[in-house]
């Protein structure tokens, strides 16, 4: 059970504050505290051991520790020895907790903000304590280390030296399939996150929208069970009915080839065919013109066509008997 709000950050003097030391193979290591501040300290993504000298010895020195979930942090905490207090920062409670945290702050207390894994900020909370506490004239300090979006980058086998994260994707279909065609457009490798119950649905809209691409389907990254599958993303797609849904998944989908600026008409065809299935003329019209490279004038003319065709397809199979 959380601790009430007003008791989160407001002591001057947190347990353990005076025992600031953290344990290496056995050794125990002292920690200075840090200056005044607040410090963005990166965590393992799985592997426990991703940790890096600095974060531990700014973990174990801060006043506080600031984190997503507790549980999840004080597993890291516990192994290494680390007895700075906990206190929780998430989305739920982050309006009360921020000015409680800038209060600590100009008392001269050291902050450390992680979150359950990763880089902070990272589609994870924290923007708007950063700036409050940049407005308030406080220090805030970057302890880099662990990302899965550069960790999935770098073991993708696809190009690097272009790239753009979008974070999770929408959970609706027609969201996430609107998503995926501005994403489309852009002349870099794409990163997102997806959740294991989506990842096969978002697997075959990609297979529909960014045809002829590579993909990298990199789950559980450093944890026991990582598992990276690479390939044409219209292959991977076909096998996603196999693919090992549970953990978190990082898809990274390579650029789009220079030789696919435009859209063959059988390939236009079908797209529009499966877009007016779902969607009206102007929808699939727009649809289509962001993915084909064609003029809209002639794509517009294409779908009136072929939206008289499904119609007169309809039509006919219910008259059969």
């Amino acid at each position: 059970m959380r601790a009430k709000p007003g008791s989160n950050y407001g002591s001057d003097t947190e347990p353990g504050s005076a025992h600031r030391t953290f344990l290496i193979g056995g050794h125990v290591l002292n920690a200075a505290k840090p200056a005044p501040g607040l410090y963005l300290v990166a965590t393992p993504i799985g592997n426990l051991g991703d940790i890096t000298l600095r974060a531990l010895e700014t973990l174990a020195g801060v006043d506080i520790i600031a984190c997503e979930d507790t549980r999840i942090t004080r597993r890291l905490t516990e192994r290494y020895a680390i007895s700075a207090e906990l206190k929780p920062y998430h989305e739920h409670n982050a309006a009360m907790a921020r000015p409680k945290i800038l209060e600590r702050l100009a008392q001269g207390a050291s902050i450390a903000l992680v979150s359950d894994a990763g880089t902070p900020l990272i589609s994870d909370p924290g923007f708007k304590l950063v700036r409050e506490v940049c407005a308030a004239g406080h220090a805030v300090i970057a302890v880099p280390g662990a990302s899965s979006v550069l960790t999935a980058l770098s073991v993708a086998a696809l190009p690097t030296d272009r790239f753009f994260f979008d974070g999770f994707l929408p959970a609706k279909e027609i969201s996430r399939r609107t998503r995926l065609a501005e994403l489309a457009r852009i002349d870099a490798t794409l990163v997102m996150f997806e959740s294991g119950n989506r990842v096969q649905e978002t697997l075959a809209d990609l297979a529909e929208i960014m045809a002829g691409r590579d993909v990298a389907i990199c789950r559980e990254l450093t944890k026991l069970h990582e598992d990276i599958k690479r390939g044409p993303i219209a292959d991977l797609a076909k096998a996603a009915g196999t693919l090992e849904t549970r953990g978190e998944f990082v898809l990274v989908v390579g650029p789009p080839r220079k030789d696919a600026n435009v859209m063959t008409q059988h390939d236009l065809d079908d797209l529009l065919r499966s877009s007016l299935m779902r969607d009206s003329v102007k929808d699939s019209v727009a649809h289509a013109v962001e993915l084909s490279g064609r003029p809209r004038r002639e794509v517009y003319a294409r779908a009136l066509e072929l939206a008289k065709e499904i119609k007169e397809e309809v039509r006919g199979d219910d008259g059969e008997e």
